[in-house]
């Protein structure tokens, strides 16, 4: 008497692979440059990234990048936190302005809104028209200026931009950018091959 016996065949649960969007959303016309670098920083590809980049060209980008990767580019602005210059600010607020702008930015985060909108009584301005200032701020740009004067045109421009503008130039013055965002010098080199490195100071 002969028993044959079944074989029992178990199938593998089927791991499912989130894909990326194939279309990149699209941002509002003339983006911040945080909206560009946050919505590079989440593609989970570097070629995705690239293409965010590509997209969104501007020479405001290439001068933020070229600023915080170019090892030839020194700040003339100390490091560190930026403080506040004005007697009516330091009366209304004990702190730094980096401090402030940290602040700022988290009560955006919690709020879930990242316009300034009605709020923005003071029209601020952005990175893509403050940029043809940053030379100001770059050891062989305008050595002419004195450290006093420099620092203070620094801060007014933070004073002016968005929250998250002014913390990219802050990073950027410290070449940190890609602490807060997840882009290298191999991808930006990737998107903008028009960017030779070195030799600048």
């Amino acid at each position: 008497m002969s028993t044959t016996t079944q074989k029992k065949t178990t199938t593998k649960p089927r791991t499912v692979v989130a894909k990326e969007p194939a279309v990149i959303e699209d941002l509002p016309k003339n983006p911040f440059a945080f909206e560009v670098l946050d919505l590079a920083s989440r593609q989970r590809s570097n070629a995705k990234k690239v293409e965010v980049l590509k997209k969104y060209e501007h020479p405001s980008l290439k001068a933020i990048f070229i600023w915080n990767f170019d090892e030839s580019i020194i700040s003339a602005l100390p490091d560190g936190a930026v403080p506040y210059s004005g007697y009516s600010e330091q009366t209304s607020y004990s702190g730094s302005l980096s401090t402030k702008i940290t602040e700022d930015i988290r009560r955006m985060h919690e709020t879930g809104s990242f316009s300034m909108g009605i709020n923005d009584s003071e029209q601020r301005t952005t990175i893509r028209k403050e940029f043809k200032n940053f030379y100001h701020f770059i050891k062989g740009g305008n050595d002419g200026l004195n450290n006093m004067r420099r620092e203070s045109m620094f801060i007014n421009i933070l004073e002016g931009l968005h929250p998250l503008e002014a913390e990219i130039i802050c990073l950027v013055k410290d070449k940190q950018l890609q602490t807060k965002y997840k882009i290298t010098q191999e991808i930006v080199g990737e998107a903008y091959p028009d960017i030779s490195w070195g030799g600048r100071s």
